[in-house]
């Protein structure tokens, strides 16, 4: 009976594996592209076979991970069958006895290439301490600077895992969720991905902060009759222009995403009522004539001009110069009868494939072979050729690597012209130091200022949009530490500190010699340990950073350092004066410092990782609270162990969190509020509005009378009428905070009321 049934499961996934590659099959065939559905049957039976008996968390056979990732690949953004095949091997490497030569001399080199890059390393380039993702990150880049398809079936991959993400535990969510909003939705966004670059952040928001997303989203349906109504009442008389002028066109509602609103709502410091961009409209034309499609934009936003009058600031050209990622349309902000501001986006339908799909859907406008990519794509190219002299001259540090690529994940950018009038393409916020290291390393780091349109500026000047930039050079310059300060490209930065670390070592190696001849002279053995005391004695968390202080003078090496090595700088030696019959002078505070240490809790060897850990009054004072983000109870938090085994306590949405998501999510973990309104913590909330008699009296009588809270600090400042400010209080919770704000809506004229996070 029990083979029956397991036989009956066996056929029902039999069925919905053949299903599922079915319809990646039929979604291939009616694409553009070369008709190998062989070599792609080829790849699903070997991948079925390899993964065979294997399932997912939620129970599905582990074969409907690939097949999904290569239906993403085909059917979302476009790739073809070399793509496809290696979406559908991209986990036999990782996960099975197979290996990549195996791959090669199956399906070739540039399949095998592919599957390659997708498959995650152990070990490394950035040593023990150093991240595993970092890590397997770095190696993307490496192969998806010779094969720009390796990072975009990550991405797939990465979409389909944060799909399906309620499976996992909760310290693996936020690790992933964290690890999606840091790079892959960046990524996603550089490759013009917008489609799946939203959906990205929208899964990632849905799990990092689930009650916010809950009620962002019930705002929004709860509006949208609203917005339709705005919506149709908006473009009917566009309509009728366009009929008249014989266009081919179709017109879209563009809703705000959840994750867009939260994030302007954080931002701006604005509730959800306050946002008013949340409908735009895209319209979407076919060209009668392909090469006039530009001219086609300009003759629409003159049309639709002459309905409604347009905002003269907010006119947003992407048509002559397209972004980096190659986006094209033309935005313009009009005033709706309802005296509302609504942007428009005019673009082609080819425009907006490209908005889309990104790079991929150029292919399906070219006329060469199969999967030709990137080839005249010159800003991508660029973007490339920066990648890879990044990683030429590898980061020693994760997080630091982590953070020089992201830099490089822009979304803004401007256009500046060089002195004989060409054009390039720099993010928005850089500085004229970053202009010269784009052009040339030589010339960035002889760069003594700069001529921006004719004018003498310094290095850190920043450029706009449109600026003619020369840049003045003088051999004598050398690179400063302090640029690292004001450039803001990751080009910039990589090469300021590959240069600087250039130069450190011969100062590191002086500062080796100088400890290695004390060490000596004092009849100690130059030792690493011995090394690493006497850092830890001077606090340099690195060995590197004490060397480089000794060779720059900066620590000089004398009697306490011998005293040190040889144990004496101990408490109990130094009470064994006259102090340890007065055992209380000048103690308590170490007593207290020791006590404190030993409060905290250190995480043993088996400690089971995916259960979460709950913080009630008794135990709070085990972890510790970090002052990046200031968590209290309530708050969307996590924990994560530190290289002392001690677990520091952050916010979900604090910066420093994001990183270590990205760079440490095995030592990420959930956690879970089981507080009793006993214990106080602090709260700020910032407030503005109408100055009027009594108002100050109004504010504190509903936070001190009525919600019974102690205020500990108010700073308010008026001018003309105007008054704005902060309260700091002393709460139990976060939801203390929420309750206090409900409240002070009800006063009269007291108009914005947000919390500082």
């Amino acid at each position: 009976m029990a083979e029956e049934k397991q036989l009956t499961q066996e056929e029902k996934d039999d069925q919905m594996i053949n299903e599922a590659f079915q319809q990646l099959l039929n979604d291939y065939i009616s694409s553009r592209h070369r008709k190998k559905v062989d070599l792609i049957t080829k790849a699903f039976n070997f991948a079925r076979q390899a993964h065979r008996g294997v399932r997912r968390l939620s129970g599905e056979p582990y074969i409907m991970h690939p097949i999904a990732v290569a239906q993403i690949a085909c059917s979302e953004v476009g790739l073809g069958s070399t793509s496809i095949c290696a979406a559908l091997l991209h986990d036999v490497v990782e996960d099975t006895d197979y290996t990549v030569e195996d791959i090669q001399n199956i399906f070739g080199a540039k399949i095998a290439q592919i599957v390659d890059g997708l498959t995650k390393i152990s070990g490394g380039i950035f040593g023990e301490q150093a991240s595993a993702q970092a890590e397997n990150f770095k190696k993307l880049l490496l192969t998806m600077s010779d094969d720009i398809r390796v990072i975009i079936i990550k991405i797939c991959d990465r979409l389909h895992n944060m799909r399906t993400l309620e499976s996992q535990p909760a310290n693996k969510q936020y690790k992933i969720a964290g690890e999606t909003l840091y790079i892959y939705a960046p990524l996603a966004n550089r490759l013009g991905l917008n489609k799946i670059k939203s959906e990205l952040e929208n899964l990632s928001f849905r799990f990092e902060h689930p009650d916010e997303y809950a009620s962002i989203e019930s705002k929004l349906k709860l509006t949208s009759e609203e917005r339709d109504e705005l919506f149709s009442q908006f473009t009917s008389p566009i309509e009728d222009a366009l009929k008249q002028m014989g266009i081919k066109y179709e017109i879209k509602e563009r809703v705000k995403t959840p994750y867009s609103i939260w994030n302007k709502m954080q931002n701006k410091h604005v509730s959800f009522e306050e946002i008013y961009d949340i409908l735009a409209v895209r319209i979407i034309f076919t060209p009668n004539n392909r090469n006039e499609e530009v001219n086609e934009c300009f003759n629409i936003y003159v049309a639709i001009s002459k309905i409604y009058k347009s905002h003269p600031d907010r006119l947003r050209d992407w048509l002559s110069q397209p972004k980096a990622n190659g986006y094209q349309a033309l935005h313009v902000t009009l005033m709706s009868k309802q005296g509302q501001w609504i942007e428009v986006q005019i673009r082609s339908d080819r425009m907006d494939e490209i908005a889309e799909q990104g790079f991929a859907a150029h292919w399906k406008y070219k006329d060469g072979i199969e999967e030709e990519y990137t080839e005249d794509e010159n800003e991508l190219n660029e973007w490339l050729r920066t990648i890879k002299e990044i990683l030429d001259d590898p980061q020693p540090d994760a997080m630091d690597f982590l953070d020089t690529i992201k830099l490089n994940l822009f979304a803004s950018e401007i256009f500046v012209f060089t002195p004989k009038g060409e054009i390039r393409t720099l993010p928005a916020g850089c500085t004229a130091l970053d202009f010269a290291f784009s052009i040339h390393t030589f010339l960035g780091s002889h760069c003594i200022g700069a001529k921006v349109n004719h004018k003498l500026v310094p290095l850190s000047y920043k450029l706009q949009s449109g600026d003619q930039v020369e840049i003045l050079t003088s051999k004598s310059q050398h690179v400063n530490a302090g640029w690292i300060n004001f450039v803001s490209t990751a080009k910039a930065k990589a090469k300021i500190q590959a240069i600087l670390r250039r130069d450190n070592r011969e100062i590191q190696h002086e500062g080796e010699e100088i400890l290695n001849g004390f060490l000596k002279k004092n009849g100690f053995e130059p030792t690493t340990a011995m090394a690493d005391k006497l850092a830890e004695f001077h606090e340099y968390s690195k060995r590197v950073e004490f060397f480089q202080a000794l060779g720059e003078k900066i620590v000089l090496l004398g009697e306490k350092d011998v005293d040190e090595l040889n144990g004496k700088n101990k408490i109990d030696d130094v009470n064994k004066g006259w102090r340890k019959f007065i055992p209380f002078v000048g103690s308590d505070k170490k007593k207290k410092d020791e006590s404190s240490k030993q409060e905290l809790f250190v995480v043993p060897d088996k400690f089971n990782r995916k259960k979460p850990i709950y913080i009630n009054e008794e135990n709070i004072k085990q972890y510790k609270f970090m002052g990046c983000c200031h968590p209290i109870p309530g708050d969307d938090a996590l924990g994560y162990i530190n290289n002392k085994n001690q677990i520091e306590i952050h916010k979900r949405a604090c910066p420093v969190a994001a990183k270590l998501k990205t760079s440490y999510g095995n030592r990420i973990i959930d956690i879970k509020w089981d507080m009793h309104k006993k214990l106080y913590f602090d709260a700020t909330i910032r407030i503005s509005g109408i100055d009027r008699m009594g108002m100050l009296n109004d504010i504190t009588q509903v936070i001190s009378s009525q919600m019974s809270v102690n205020i500990h600090k108010i700073l308010i400042t008026c001018e003309e009428g105007i008054f704005e400010g902060t309260i700091e209080m002393r709460v139990h919770d976060r939801e203390n905070v929420r309750a206090i704000i409900d409240n002070l809506k009800i006063i009269q004229d007291l108009k914005e009321i947000s919390e500082i996070m």
